[in-house]
């Protein structure tokens, strides 16, 4: 297989705009990391790029990329050179709030201080879009008894010299009038990051791309370490504790229900019956479990799962199974392979915004 550019080749017009200025980095001979300095991604993010890259227009490896961002004129040996694009880059603080609150400060991981202080950074992580005032600050991490006012300055003092770049307190937290906000591109938080991953799923399930679907959705999952914003305290990092938690719950969803549409009876079982253990009042989870198992012809295992939740049910909520699980239950028991084969309703899973 050629390594370069043939007429026979897609052109770099297959490709989204940020996949081309992703090939252009690589034609000057950037690493991921440069890339992802450059564009205020992550290093994860470039990597996938590159391989959608490769795929879409045939090359074999990221030499063959390089040869073909110079043919399609992406890359102009007088203008673009490695030198002069390589100029250094400030990286952005890397936030992750997926799981403990994490903090990565020049590639290097840094403590951010104790409890409170971290709770007031994942307030403003997750709050990208606008300042957040004191009063906030003061309810949603100290609640009912908040201490003096004076204490939110102090806090977000101590987190500018933890995260500052080259001596400039406002480079990655700013302050105005209305209160404090992370600057725009100083910053990466793995919670932006998740959604974008969510979209790029969506938008291959509507293409008919299932098998990208799944990979999207897995990678946005993978981003999970545990439970979100953990340890932390007040009620704004409860309430976002909540809503991520439910997010994955959600995500996970779609996910096996794209993987049961594709047929992939036997991969989703293992991944179900963990969700229907953390979730056992979770209706539409037991619904895939019992649909998959029966596929793989484990129907006394399916019946047991319908046995489980209607026990659940009646114990904790005294309500009895829904329809949907009772028609599953009657599919199984007649060995309906028409209606076991079926996938439940469709979940939309949109994009969610923080809170605030």
């Amino acid at each position: 297989m050629p390594t370069t550019a043939t007429t026979d080749q897609p052109t770099v017009t297959a490709l989204t705009g940020r996949e081309r200025e992703v090939l252009r980095g690589v034609g000057r001979g950037l690493t991921d990391a440069e890339i992802a300095a450059a564009l205020v991604l992550s290093v994860d993010a470039v990597a996938g790029h590159v391989e959608r890259i490769l795929a879409k227009l045939g090359l074999r490896d990221r030499c063959a990329a390089i040869v073909h961002a110079f043919d399609s004129g992406l890359v102009v040996p007088s203008q673009d050179s490695r030198r002069h694009t390589a100029s250094p880059v400030p990286q952005p603080v890397r936030i992750s709030v997926l799981g403990p609150l994490r903090v990565w400060h020049d590639g290097q991981r840094v403590d951010v201080g104790p409890a409170r202080q971290q709770a007031v950074l994942a307030a403003l992580a997750l709050c990208p879009d606008r300042a957040v005032s004191r009063r906030e600050l003061l309810d949603g991490v100290w609640g009912l008894e908040p201490p003096n006012a004076n204490v939110v300055p102090v806090y977000v003092y101590r987190l500018r010299k933890i995260l500052h770049r080259d001596g400039d307190p406002d480079s990655v937290i700013t302050r105005d009038r209305c209160g404090y906000r992370l600057a725009r591109g100083a910053a990466q938080v793995d919670v932006t990051r998740m959604e974008e991953l969510v979209t790029a799923a969506e938008a291959a399930a509507r293409a008919g791309e299932v098998d990208e679907a799944v990979r999207a959705c897995s990678q946005a999952l993978d981003l999970f370490a545990g439970e979100p914003l953990a340890g932390l305290p007040g009620p704004f990092a409860e309430l976002e504790r909540l809503r991520l938690t439910e997010r994955r719950i959600t995500l996970a969803q779609r996910k096996l229900d794209w993987q049961l549409s594709l047929g992939q009876h036997r991969e989703a079982v293992a991944e179900l019956s963990a969700l229907a253990a953390e979730q056992p009042l979770n209706e539409p989870v037991a619904v895939m479990l019992m649909r998959a198992l029966a596929r793989g012809g484990r129907r006394a295992e399916a019946l047991a799962v319908f046995d489980r939740i209607r026990r659940h049910l009646a114990e904790n909520l005294g309500v009895p199974p829904g329809e949907t699980l009772r028609r599953t239950r009657l599919a199984v028991l007649r060995d309906d392979c028409v209606a076991i084969g079926a996938t439940p309703a469709r979940t939309a899973v949109t994009t969610a915004t923080g809170s605030c």
